[in-house]
Order: structure tokens, then C-alpha cells, then sequence
């Protein structure tokens, strides 16, 4: 499973597993196992975490409304309400919290509830914060991850280095050489 983590908010990241929307929609939470992995992948602690098929479902129709309520505010327009109202249950209901167990060890609690409340709330932090302004969506075609641009002079057109950026200067490496 090809997953990035570059996009400068754990939110974004989950954004970012479905990409090329519009085109050929490419889904990298394909099973639970996946949700799983991309929690953990993420650095997102959730030691209660577990679900099935349905499950699934929940995550991505989330990832969705989630999708379009913060492209619809980085574009200064209004998202569809349903997806507000989805966006706003999920952050309004559970969240991760950390637990203190009697050997000294902390667990992360909150089950599949917590981590998408964790996100909507992630998302909501975003949507009132100057990361707004610094969101960019990946300058590739096929590419449709979105990112927060904390370069220094603010001009990052890539999700990331590995991928997309490569494939966009090994074109231009391709066209400066083929002109000769």
C-alpha cells in the first residue's frame, strides 16, 4: 500500500488515501487491515482499535465529507451541508484519549469512534487556524493530496518528494534534454 505522510496534518494525511479523484480514484484503504495500518503508519495511537467491512464504510463516507468541507473552505465557498453535518457528529462525539494503566504504560483509547472524532476535530483545528491559508493542493495532474506549505517561502507544489515531486522534475530533466 503506497501511503504518504507528508502532508503536515494527520487529517490531510487520511485525505491523501484516495487520490486522483476524478480520474482513476486511486484507494488505498482497500480493507479494515488497511484503516489499521494507516492509523499506525500515521503515528496515530489507537490500542483499542477494531472493526470490520461496515466499518470501512464509515471511514471512508468520513474521509469524504471530510474532503469536501475543507476544499470547499480552502476554495472560500460553502460546504454541503451534509457533509457539515457529518463532520461536526464526528467531532462532537468521541475522541482519543490517553489512558494511565496501574504498570505506568499509556494507552490510547476511544476505538474506531475516537480516532474519526480525533479527525473531524483535527480537521475543524484546521479549518480556524493559519494553516488554512498555507493549504496547497499537489501540483500533479494525477494527484489530488492536499497539504499544509510550511516551506520557507511558501511555494511547495508537491505532496511530496518521493513521487510526485520526482516524476515532475524527472519530466522536466526528460524535456530540457530531448530539446538538445
Amino acid at each position: 500500500m503506497d501511503l504518504a505522510f507528508s502532508a503536515g496534518r494527520p487529517v490531510l494525511d487520511l485525505l491523501g488515501t484516495l487520490s486522483d479523484r476524478g480520474g482513476a480514484d486511486v484507494e488505498r484503504l482497500r480493507t479494515w487491515e488497511a484503516v489499521e495500518a494507516w492509523a499506525r503508519a500515521a503515528g496515530v495511537r489507537v490500542d483499542d482499535l477494531a472493526g470490520d467491512d461496515q466499518d470501512l464504510e464509515r471511514v471512508r463516507a468520513l474521509r469524504e465529507a471530510l474532503y469536501r468541507v475543507v476544499t470547499a473552505r480552502a476554495a472560500g465557498t460553502s460546504p454541503p451541508v451534509a457533509d457539515l453535518r457529518a463532520v461536526n457528529q464526528a467531532a462532537a462525539g468521541a475522541v482519543l484519549t490517553p489512558q494511565l494503566e496501574t504498570t505506568g504504560e499509556v494507552r490510547w483509547i476511544g476505538g474506531l469512534d475516537g480516532l474519526l472524532g480525533s479527525l473531524a476535530q483535527d480537521a475543524l483545528d484546521l479549518l480556524g487556524s493559519a494553516d488554512l491559508q498555507a493549504l496547497r493542493e499537489c501540483d500533479d495532474p494525477q494527484c489530488t493530496r492536499l497539504f499544509v506549505d510550511r516551506s520557507r517561502g511558501g511555494r511547495r507544489r508537491w505532496c511530496g518528494m518521493k513521487g510526485c515531486g520526482d516524476r515532475a522534475k524527472a519530466a522536466a530533466y526528460r524535456r530540457r534534454h530531448r530539446s538538445f
